[in-house]
């Protein structure tokens, strides 16, 4: 199934999920560099990088849910499309705490923000892959004649 929304013949969500998974990812590596070095600016770096990226998620995640509508229910495609979803909406949670935690002083924030951090990386990964199986194995948003049912890429079928 192609894509309801598009933007010169390709599909609006793909173009857009590179920004919050880019800032995100980069946000908590900044992170991790931080607790090494005690370096403020990369605190403050990461602080704005998340806000932008949860903002960018949340924009994404319109243009996902336009395509999530238009699959055919009682579809792998549709139980993938959701798990995704939710998780994505779980990873926005995390990083948007982790984001209000840093408020105070985005430039010492307390561990537990990096964690939380930590955390939403950790399931960004699962739900990238989930969105790799929508696209690359299912064919969401790209194949007009899309295998709605493809088994897993992790089985042996």
């Amino acid at each position: 199934m192609k894509s309801k929304t598009t933007l010169f013949g390709h599909p609006v969500h793909q173009m857009l999920i590179v920004f919050p998974l880019g800032l995100l990812a980069m946000a908590t590596v900044f992170d991790a560099i931080r607790l090494f070095t005690g370096s403020s600016a990369l605190a403050i770096a990461s602080y704005y990088m998340i806000a932008a990226g949860v903002i960018s998620g949340l924009v994404a995640a319109v243009f996902g849910l336009i395509d999530w509508l238009d699959i055919p229910a009682n579809t792998r495609a549709k139980s993938v499309g959701a798990w995704h979803a939710v998780g994505n909406v779980v990873v926005v949670v995390l990083f948007a705490a982790s984001w209000f935690i840093r408020r105070d002083d985005p430039a010492a924030p307390p561990m537990f923000a990096f964690l939380l951090a930590l955390a939403g990386t950790g399931l960004a990964l699962v739900t990238g892959w989930l969105g790799g199986e929508l696209v690359d194995r299912l064919g969401v948003g790209v194949h007009e004649g899309a295998n709605l049912d493809a088994p897993s890429s992790l089985s042996r079928r």
